[in-house]
């Protein structure tokens, strides 16, 4: 016969893991503030590249509205993503994307990059995609 501390102990954990809810996705709105904080000095309040640093980028920023039209329709989320992680980030002459560290740190969330397969994420990096993806045109 199990030890009653032992009947405590399975039932406190069963509880515990029964409170615990997967970390959702967060919305569109918690990236478009990271937008304005991050992003839209260069590339608008719109994303349209018109940002008031963008008059002396040479490449001019790019119109984020138009990411799912130059890829045949199709919003390339890990492409994306890893532009804004930095994973491609490119250190040559005319690349100024900066790096945003800030925004490697914090929750972890999973995010489909179009492969089936959830990938932890940074939250902030997930909504700053998912606001992105919104504002397609």
């Amino acid at each position: 016969m199990f030890p009653f501390r032992h009947v405590c102990l399975g039932l406190a954990t069963l509880f515990g893991l029964a409170a615990c809810k997967p970390a959702e996705m967060p919305a569109a709105s918690e990236g478009r503030k990271l937008f304005v904080e991050n992003c839209a000095m260069c590339h608008g309040p719109a994303g349209l590249g018109d940002g008031p640093f963008a008059r002396g980028l040479n490449p001019a920023p790019k119109n984020l509205t138009l990411i799912q039209a130059r890829n045949g329709g199709d919003f390339p989320r890990a492409r994306v993503l890893s532009t804004l992680d930095g994973y491609t980030r490119v250190d040559l002459p005319g690349h100024n994307m900066p790096e945003f560290g800030q925004l490697l740190r914090g929750d972890l969330v999973p995010v489909d990059v179009g492969d089936g397969k959830p990938t932890p994420t940074p939250r902030k990096l997930a909504a700053l995609l998912e606001y992105l993806e919104s504002i397609q045109q």
